[in-house]
């Protein structure tokens, strides 16, 4: 009997250390990490630069607090901002609190202009969290279910259908944000049009409304530009990060244009959010990305392995679709892919199953072709077999 909550589905392995895209378990047997702590290990396990930089700090500092000032927060925020041509960034630990952190920038942005209920258009399949609010937000009966009463001023849109969201702007006047994922990670690995992006902007500018853009799984390189959004030519008033921003350690960030710079002292707050340690880690893999080239490698690798897998599974009766961008790519099977994680474990793969029946593939971005290769390798009699298998 485990003396934690059964809130997690967990598979039969405890891994003992990682290098690179590489992790070995208590008993020595080696994997290919394809997950990266889904999403968030992006410069992989055990870079001696990261490593370096965590240890260096933890004995000089790990947390003091925002009564004072905190200079490696500056300096990771002007990168952040470097890459975005965004105005301010705020940290927190997660996503889910970044996102929490969007939601009052929206309200208080409708409350400044005297909407008093304001509204977000959120879309459907949408994944933002699991708190009340980001929950609210989501738009995955799966995960909301047995959660209600769901918090108020959210707009649940489909994805595809701008004009309904036209519509919405004509006789809803409460309407404050649109907010929206690049890729919904969680939703499928389903990339939003490019168009849509842009029809999404248009029309934010054209009601006043907070463009707002969830990063945290499909930001910082991961698609072959810093930033998802970035392949429709866009910038959001807010983004929003985390996961991979720190290599593994826990940091959220929200970054905002000067429309949405409006927080005034005790607005807002974190006990731990930007603390010494957090942002040491934050700016040594910031900087790994830039110097290794990573955005690029993301864009490259990805590329070679999106076509590969192609190739590899072409002709899989099974297999429905292979989408996504960079190194954030979803195989689309036919039917419920979990009983595929276990299969995959014994074959030395990690990777994990999203909305049902999407495997989806979120390598370290420091990814190489060889092992690009190795993956398409262990993955194709794994999916071979499990396709083979009478569908339930």
């Amino acid at each position: 009997m485990s003396n934690l909550m059964n809130n997690y589905g967990r598979l039969p392995v405890e891994f003992d250390h990682g290098q690179g895209v590489w992790l070995w378990d208590k008993e020595g047997n080696k994997y290919l990490d394809a997950l990266a702590g889904i999403a968030v290990n992006s410069v992989g396990h055990a870079h001696p630069r990261l490593v370096k930089a965590i240890s260096d700090q933890a004995a000089k500092l790990i947390h003091c607090s925002n009564y004072f000032q905190i200079g490696l927060q500056e300096q990771v925020a002007e990168k952040l901002l470097q890459h975005s041509g965004m105005k301010a960034v705020f940290f927190c630990n997660s996503g889910l609190e970044a996102n929490e952190c969007a939601f009052k920038i929206a309200r208080k942005y409708g409350h400044d202009k005297g909407i008093e209920v304001p509204n977000i258009i959120v879309l459907s399949r949408a994944f933002h969290g699991r708190s009340i609010a980001t929950l609210s937000a989501t738009g995955n009966p799966s995960v909301r279910e047995g959660f209600a009463p769901y918090t108020r001023g959210f707009i649940h849109v489909d994805a595809n259908d701008i004009d309904a969201i036209r519509e919405l702007a004509k006789t809803n006047k409460d309407i404050v944000a649109l907010m929206f994922e690049p890729i919904q990670g969680e939703g499928g690995v389903l990339p939003i049009d490019l168009h849509t992006m842009k029809e999404f902007r248009q029309i934010c500018d054209e009601n006043d409304w907070l463009l707002m853009v969830d990063e945290i799984q499909c930001g910082l390189g991961r698609t072959g530009k810093w930033f998802a959004h970035q392949w429709a030519e866009i910038k959001p008033d807010v983004m929003t990060l985390a996961k991979g921003l720190a290599g593994g350690v826990p940091v959220g960030a929200v970054v905002v244009d000067e429309k949405a710079n409006i927080f005034k002292p005790g607005n807002h707050g974190s006990t731990f959010g930007g603390n010494p340690l957090a942002m040491r880690a934050a700016l040594e893999t910031l900087n790994i990305i830039e110097d290794e080239n990573l955005v690029e490698n993301a864009f490259n690798v990805g590329k070679k392995l999106k076509k590969d897998l192609s190739k590899s599974l072409n002709g899989f009766s099974g297999v429905l679709e292979i989408r996504g961008k960079g190194l954030m790519l979803g195989i689309v099977l036919d039917r419920d892919a979990h009983d595929i994680l276990e299969p995959a474990l014994k074959a030395g793969l990690t990777f994990s199953v999203t909305a049902g029946n999407v495997i989806r593939l979120v390598p370290s971005l420091i990814l190489t072709e060889a092992e690009a290769e190795e993956i398409v390798k262990r993955i194709t009699p794994v999916i071979r077999a499990f396709l083979a298998q009478p569908k339930i």
